[in-house]
């Protein structure tokens, strides 16, 4: 065809080729599930605490209730206590669903007592995600979900791994009470229910 060459076919093959390729770059099917999910509300935060022992006394405080949306910055927070064999956090959601860090240094561990609750609460979407687990969202609605994580992980404290899927498998146990066996197991009670107490309080 005269009036155009070779270079001038290919350079309207590309300019095709545009719109396809900036089309499937926005892909929403592509985006991160977890920016869909929304915050976890005041009312359905019951606790985020931080439990650590320093020259063998043990101690447990409350921590800022933005943080049970945000995984890395609790990893933080954690990793700042002057905890002799590191320290552990707690969160607690409509007491129904909880979640347990332990931070040694650059080690952190995980728990999630509810694989389902990653299509509900980001905090819980971003520890499967953290735990290297497929995560599919719209299946996740329908699952009857399960502990999932480093369920060892505080077998050196006194709770083992068989111990802790007693304490979840419990369907009379909410959350809170959940959280409350496992503290009895790892003896950092009655600390840590006094500082449950106080955070239902306020």
């Amino acid at each position: 065809m005269a009036g155009f060459d070779d270079e001038e076919y290919v350079s309207f093959e590309e300019a095709d080729k545009a719109p396809a390729a900036a089309m499937e770059a926005d892909d929403p099917d592509d985006s991160d599930p977890d920016d869909d999910l929304e915050d976890a509300a005041e009312d359905e935060i019951d606790y985020v605490l931080a439990a650590y022992r320093e020259d063998g006394q043990i101690h447990v405080q409350a921590l800022d209730d933005e943080l049970a949306n945000d995984l890395d910055g609790l990893i933080e927070q954690l990793r700042r206590l002057p905890g002799d064999a590191g320290s552990l956090g707690f969160v607690s959601l409509v007491d129904e669903v909880f979640v347990i860090l332990r931070v040694r240094g650059q080690r952190v561990q995980a728990i999630l007592s509810d694989s389902a609750a990653a299509a509900d609460f980001p905090i819980a979407h971003d520890v499967l995600d953290f735990l290297g687990e497929d995560i599919d969202v719209d299946d996740l609605d329908d699952e009857e979900g399960e502990p999932v994580g480093d369920l060892d992980m505080l077998t050196d404290l006194g709770l083992s791994e068989f111990e802790l899927g007693t304490i979840v498998d419990d369907l009379d146990l909410g959350s809170d009470q959940m959280l409350g066996a496992i503290a009895d197991r790892i003896n950092i009670n009655p600390d840590f229910s006094r500082a449950t107490e106080a955070a239902f309080r306020d």
